[in-house]
């Protein structure tokens, strides 16, 4: 098992360095500039521009250099915001997209677990039906249509949260509601599909028929040994669906004006701002290689087979 831990560990490096570099050079080759204005500066200034940002040099000296400096923790200067460098506006806003994340994706565990399993249990009936309609509704919606329908009822019409905002402030914790149930519809009703169907799966194996057959409680038979093997497709799930929900809180973010890091994703892409561009593609990255290697240790605990592979 250490083995296997050390061997999926090592195997982040090669992955982040791979989309490191593809990154650097997509966005340098692309068309446009930091600098490019409505108006052409003069080329004297732009020179000058250029060499104090290194621009001048050639691509692989910059990408040289921009590799040592992600070496030293250092993202750069943001070519359009002066006042502060790139660690800062990414680590200043981070927190409040990874609160929103972490609240909205245990969301989806809790009320997708819940909701697969009664629906496989209760299988064509009424349970079944209502819980995987609502399924379909979180796939099919999206999410800039949910979060304003939940805005509009409750606040502007039953005035229950605030319309927008952030935690900290006088409504307390309140502003976290709404865009974290809108956040989280979408991966609870995949992960309400999903547990549906392992843990219809696993009811029809023959070890399960087994345990029946010796008299055990059905509580047993379900909490012991049929969700042990039903949570494993959805524990496969949950890296990507936690690297998801974190990038796809951009749109939920500019939605209820949180002060998350997906504004400065949006306006780095509009103002062709490479250093903060790859600082928050590098953080994306990140999350998610991490999370899947957390649900591969996982998977692995869960089931012993895949360790030894």
């Amino acid at each position: 098992m250490t083995q296997y831990i050390i061997r999926r560990f090592l195997g982040l490096f090669p992955t982040l360095l791979i989309i490191i570099t593809i990154s650097f050079f997509i966005i340098r080759v692309a068309p446009g500039g930091p600098f490019d204005r409505e108006k052409a500066l003069p080329p004297q200034i732009m020179e000058n521009i250029e060499a104090k940002y290194d621009m001048d040099k050639p691509l692989i000296v910059q990408y040289g250099l921009y590799m040592w400096d992600i070496m030293r923790g250092d993202l750069g200067p943001s070519y359009r915001y002066m006042d502060r460098d790139v660690n800062y506006y990414i680590f200043s806003s981070l927190p409040a997209s990874m609160l929103l994340g972490v609240i909205s994706l245990t969301i989806s565990i809790v009320l997708g677990v819940t909701s697969g399993v009664i629906s496989a249990l209760r299988q064509n009936k009424l349970a079944d039906y209502l819980s995987m309609s609502i399924a379909v509704i979180g796939i099919s919606v999206p999410l800039f249509v949910i979060g304003p329908v939940l805005m509009y009822f409750l606040a502007l019409q039953w005035q229950l949260l605030p319309t927008s905002g952030w935690i900290g402030g006088r409504n307390g914790w309140l502003p976290i509601i709404m865009p974290a149930i809108t956040l989280s519809f979408l991966y609870f009703a995949y992960i309400a599909r999903l547990t549906r169907a392992s843990v219809i799966e696993v009811l029809r194996s023959d070890y399960v028929r087994t345990a029946r057959a010796k008299g055990l409680k059905e509580s047993v038979i379900i909490f012991k040994h049929v969700l042990k093997g039903a949570l494993l497709p959805v524990v496969s799930f949950l890296g990507p669906a936690f690297a998801g929900i974190i990038t796809g809180s951009v749109v939920v973010e500019q939605i209820f004006r949180v002060p998350g890091l997906g504004r400065f994703f949006v306006q780095s892409a509009f103002n062709r701002d490479y250093t903060l561009i790859m600082g928050t593609v590098i953080v994306f990255s990140a999350i998610l290689v991490v999370m899947n290697f957390v649900v591969d240790i996982v998977y692995a605990l869960l089931d012993p087979r895949i360790s030894y592979k």
